[in-house]
């Protein structure tokens, strides 16, 4: 039925209606309760249903039943990467499926936490979702002591939450194995210089590979996770006495972005001279030139996994369990060493 600007507000038998289904059946769905008592499809019909008629549930009078706010808090380093702007549409949209809503709260880079956003977190919050690299702002607005799922964070090491990781260590490994494959031995890792489990993951596993082929040589190189830090730590280490490295390993592609800068200045080209790698593939590896061979991380997928975890968390559920896969994408920036 169309519904004119001063038509009165959907209700949860008008969605009956249009899914053919009884309230009771809306009701279970709609507060994700219906499974083991109606179908998949029937389920799908009914989320169909309301968005086609933009039906929005009374929370009011559904959290005085329940005791909750339906709303969680993400919390992320900061809003400035494309990747966690990723993660956030993710986590938004299932958690909109099943009416929850969702706080942004940024740990910005180098000034710590931001103020708390809330009086009482605890009052105005049903969970926290968190990347380990926002992990000290969690005790600032004390989202340790809520319901809480980390994202790239230690299983065995996250504060007794439950944990939600894409296999970056495979994704290290997929690298580290292109590259040998080429032919590469002399290696140059620029390292992001946050302290974090999954940075630490990074520079293990390639540690970890590099070491089992004879002849190879690693140096590391810490930065900021920034283009001119990256561009500074690389032309430093290319200053260094000792074997020039035939590939540089970056722990994001923004770091890509300063190692290509750094080696133009010394009139070194990619892939021709020097190999290069970085980790995300977001709009950057293809806006440079040659475009980068980079590890795909699915940030909304990783948003998607983290919410349905926190979900079966605050259902009382155990929430699935495995990381999330990663893809290396091969493009321009790599090829066989050259010899000198």
């Amino acid at each position: 039925m169309a519904r004119g600007s001063t038509s009165a507000r959907p209700t949860s038998r008008d969605v009956a209606q249009a899914a053919g289904v009884s309230q009771a059946a809306v009701s279970l769905v709609l507060g994700d309760k219906w499974r083991g008592r109606v179908s998949e499809t029937t389920a799908e019909r009914v989320r169909e249903a309301a968005r086609r008629l933009d039906y929005r549930p009374n929370l009011a009078a559904r959290n005085l039943r329940l005791g909750r706010t339906r709303t969680v808090l993400l919390v992320v380093p900061a809003l400035t990467t494309e990747f966690f702007a990723g993660v956030y549409t993710g986590a938004a949209r299932v958690a909109a499926d099943h009416g929850f809503g969702v706080v942004l709260y940024p740990s910005p880079e180098g000034i710590g936490p931001a103020r708390d956003p809330f009086a009482s977190a605890r009052a105005a919050l049903d969970g926290v979702l968190a990347s380990s690299m926002a992990a000290d702002a969690l005790t600032a607005i004390r989202g340790d002591q809520l319901p809480l799922v980390m994202l790239d964070s230690d299983p065995h090491g996250s504060l007794g939450a439950a944990t939600v990781n894409l296999d970056i260590a495979d994704g290290t490994r997929q690298v580290a194995d292109h590259l040998l494959a080429l032919g590469h031995r002399h290696f140059l890792h620029v390292a992001a210089d946050i302290p974090s489990w999954t940075f630490d993951v990074r520079a293990r596993e390639l540690a970890t590979r590099l070491r089992a082929v004879p002849g190879t040589t690693l140096r590391t190189a810490g930065t900021p996770m920034t283009i001119e830090g990256a561009l500074a730590a690389a032309e430093t280490a290319l200053d260094t006495p000792g074997p020039r490295p035939t590939a540089v390993v970056c722990d994001d592609d923004k770091l890509a972005a300063g190692v290509y800068k750094a080696l133009r200045r010394r009139g070194l080209r990619v892939p021709d001279d020097v190999s290069v790698t970085g980790v995300d593939d977001i709009a950057l590896a293809t806006a440079l030139d040659p475009e980068l061979t980079t590890i795909r991380l699915d940030a909304e997928r990783f948003g998607e996994h983290g919410m349905h975890a926190l979900l079966a968390v605050l259902d009382g559920r155990t929430p699935d369990q495995g990381d999330i896969p990663v893809e290396l994408v091969v493009r321009g920036s790599t090829a066989a060493p050259s010899p000198f």
